[in-house]
């Protein structure tokens, strides 16, 4: 009750706490739906209840806000509904539409105690927000940005965004390490939070690093495991989809959900559902060269196979070809060629022969006229010496001597004659046997014949004619695959 002090009606504040509590409790006996941006949820792990600090803004100005009270059970309620409906649990930052009642309390103030929220308005927000953040990238041009940038043939380097602890990159590691097909990988962690308020920032942080190393990676993988369909809005993030998107290298995502693609696993190069499905893809990659290498290395060895088989076989045959080939033109040949020796030693006896008789022809005219021609002389010179004086006849005498030696040596000359002739002859048949085709091809040279007749001018020959070429112990058969003719200037 108020006290009267002077002129003054005075109240406790206990007295005016208690005359709110009555009137806000006849004004609000009902509890009713409130929509507002729980901006701090304040949950106490201890007793589990949370006292979310609820706001309303207006182009990002707060212009109202008053704390609420979650009681545990409510909490643990309102949570299973909101991890069934959005996959995700109640956090900082989102809006909501709640069923509250007012309390106040005389300590505690003003507040409004939550009983139920409606998921369906947060999953409404979330998904506005997520189509607000795609209609940005598409009116900025860059969605498509990160798709669009060719992937390695090979993706042997690659940056994993994750935590050392998740399953999901426990899974991924194990698959790339211990494949069966020997394929090698250099990966390399970059840990990050990736589920809850500060995930965004830590990814976005995490990529910043590995710009700085880019030339050691050809891909980044996102990998995030073991939380199912929990925590997924912040990949619905305009923040962290336009980094991934505006990435210079290819990033691959392997965040482990079932429900519709996120924004960021919309943009990004590669999405698989599960951080071992990513692992197999990269795998996969390294199949789609190695087999048809494989394939490639067993057919070129195949190939090779029959074709050394094929040129053997026809090496063989060639070689038996060319053996008779061979035999029958030596045959031929050395036939041939005991014939023209034959008949070249017949006509060159014969020459000698001819020679011999005509030279001893010749001596025995000459020794013939020689004796006669002295005698003649010698008896003119008598018949003469018989009317001269006797000088004169001395002179005579000596005429005659030197006639009479002039007849002695002219047997001399004549033997000179006939053994220089001889020598001669000799040369003669010395060079006939040089000339002999057989003597000739044995220093080295050839003969080759078109159609039985010698080739003199390189002109007469055609590519494709068949020549044979005669050496000193056989013939060779070829065909003519290229002709290379002397220019007139040389």
């Amino acid at each position: 009750m108020p006290i009267q002090e002077s002129d003054k009606k005075v109240f406790s504040l206990l007295e005016v706490t208690a005359s709110i509590q009555r009137t806000l409790s006849e004004r609000y006996s009902k509890s009713f739906w409130v929509k507002a941006e729980m901006n701090k949820l304040n949950y106490y792990s201890q007793s589990g209840h949370c006292f979310p600090e609820l706001v309303e803004k207006n182009d990002g100005k707060v212009i109202a806000q008053l704390r609420s009270v979650l009681w545990s059970d409510t909490y643990l309620k309102c949570n299973r509904k909101f991890q069934r409906v959005l996959k995700e649990p109640l956090r900082d930052g989102i809006k909501i539409l709640f069923e509250a009642r007012i309390n106040f309390d005389a300590v505690h103030g003003l507040s409004l105690v939550i009983l139920d929220i409606d998921p369906s308005y947060t999953l409404g927000d979330l998904e506005r927000e997520k189509q607000e953040t795609i209609q940005r990238l598409v009116r900025e041009d860059i969605a498509g940005r990160n798709k669009s940038l060719p992937f390695p043939l090979l993706p042997q380097r690659v940056a994993v965004i994750s935590v050392e602890s998740s399953k999901g990159y426990v899974d991924f590691d194990r698959v790339i390490s211990l494949n069966t097909f020997g394929y090698r990988f250099f990966t390399m962690l970059f840990p990050a939070v990736l589920q809850g308020d500060r995930s965004i920032d830590s990814i976005i942080y995490q990529l910043s690093r590995v710009r700085k190393v880019i030339g050691h990676f050809d891909s980044v993988a996102i990998i995030r495991g073991g939380g199912g369909d929990v925590g997924l809005s912040s990949y619905n993030s305009y923040r962290l989809a336009r980094e991934i998107a505006l990435f210079p290298i290819p990033v691959l995502t392997g965040i482990g959900h079932a429900t519709n693609e996120t924004v960021a696993e919309m943009v990004a190069n590669y999405n698989a559902i599960t951080p071992t499905k990513l692992a197999e893809y990269l795998l996969q990659c390294f199949h789609n060269v190695a087999v048809p290498v494989k394939d490639a290395e067993q057919k070129i060895h195949d190939k090779g196979i029959q074709m050394i088989e094929r040129e053997k076989n026809s090496f063989h045959t060639e070689v038996k070809l060319f053996r008779s080939v061979t035999e029958n033109l030596l045959l031929t040949n050395k036939h041939d060629l005991t014939i023209f020796a034959s008949t070249l030693h017949h006509q060159s006896m014969s020459i000698f022969k001819t020679s011999g008789q005509q030279l001893e022809f010749v001596r025995d005219v000459v020794a013939k006229r020689s004796k006669d021609m002295i005698r003649l002389k010698s008896l003119e010179m008598r018949q003469a010496t018989s009317h001269l004086k006797g000088d004169v006849r001395e002179t005579l005498n000596t005429n005659s001597m030197s006639v009479t030696k002039l007849q002695a040596g002219l047997p001399v000359q004549a033997t000179r004659v006939i053994n220089t002739a001889a020598l001669q002859l000799g040369f003669l048949e010395k060079n006939i046997n040089n000339m002999d085709p057989r003597n000739v091809l044995r220093r080295g040279y050839s003969i080759t014949l078109r159609n039985g007749s010698a080739v003199k001018d390189i002109n007469d020959l055609k590519e494709g004619d068949t020549i044979t070429t005669e050496v000193f112990n056989g013939k060779i058969t070829s065909t003519i695959s290229n002709l290379h003719k002397e220019s007139n200037e040389q």
